[in-house]
């Protein structure tokens, strides 16, 4: 009954996160560790768990989708679908061991992308925007890196369409959501054909993210941004530091 609140509470203020910032798998993957579940398995559990957010979210900019040149969103969806199978089959053959040292750091570099992802915009939209073969070549790397672990692809996302030229905010979130949905359901389908998904807590879980991201949307009117982006890095930083005690 404790592990069932547990999760339910992390998916629950998973959602609320992802509605407003982002950064709710930095409570759904360690809540799914620290009751039990195998890193490899809770990794990919985590990524059913907030899958629906996207769905939702991607409604929320058809205009600014349907606005993007058809050629290039479906070179961009294709490669978003290969990387997220590319990223899920990585996993599939990591080794427990290996997984378990990186995940630590896997969750701190989130920690400090989601901390400095104003800067690696600036940073990336201040230079020339990439050809053909290097929009190719990045999107297959940051889809990848989401099929493996989904922490912090949101602003890696963001920081690649800045790269690649986009500067619309809206439309570069809504090809950021759509992006995501599409390769997380590459990685949850290859997740599920092999097995590894915990579906009871997943599918608790889902229920309690799709409330959290209606409470999340409310919240979002009332409460500072700054102030959920603190809350975000303060649990993402406790998250790693724990898994670094942990071993």
């Amino acid at each position: 009954m404790l592990d069932l609140i547990l999760i339910s509470v992390a998916a629950f203020l998973a959602g609320v996160l992802n509605a407003i910032a982002g950064g709710g798998s930095f409570f759904t993957f360690p809540a799914l560790v620290f009751t039990g579940v195998a890193p490899i398995a809770a990794n990919a559990t985590s990524a059913v768990a907030v899958f629906p957010g996207y769905l939702s979210s991607v409604f929320g900019f058809v205009k600014e989708i349907r606005a993007l040149d058809r050629r290039v969103l479906l070179g961009l969806v294709g490669l978003s679908t290969l990387g997220g199978i590319l990223g899920a089959l990585l996993l599939l053959v990591t080794s427990p061991g290996v997984f378990r040292f990186l995940v630590p750091w896997l969750l701190l570099f989130a920690t400090l992308l989601f901390a400095l992802d104003r800067q690696i915009r600036e940073l990336t939209a201040g230079r020339r925007p990439a050809g053909p073969v290097g929009r190719a070549l990045g999107t297959l790397a940051v889809t990848t890196y989401g099929g493996y672990f989904n922490g912090g692809l949101g602003i890696v996302l963001l920081a690649l369409f800045a790269r690649l030229g986009y500067r619309d905010m809206n439309q570069m979130n809504g090809l950021k959501n759509l992006l995501s949905l599409i390769l997380s359901a590459a990685s949850v389908i290859t997740f599920a054909l092999a097995g590894i998904i915990v579906w009871k807590p997943a599918l608790i879980m889902m229920v309690s993210a799709t409330v959290g991201g209606y409470a999340g949307a409310l919240v979002a009117r009332r409460l500072p941004s700054a102030v959920v982006r603190a809350i975000v890095i303060v649990v993402g930083l406790v998250m790693s530091a724990a898994f670094f005690a942990r071993g």
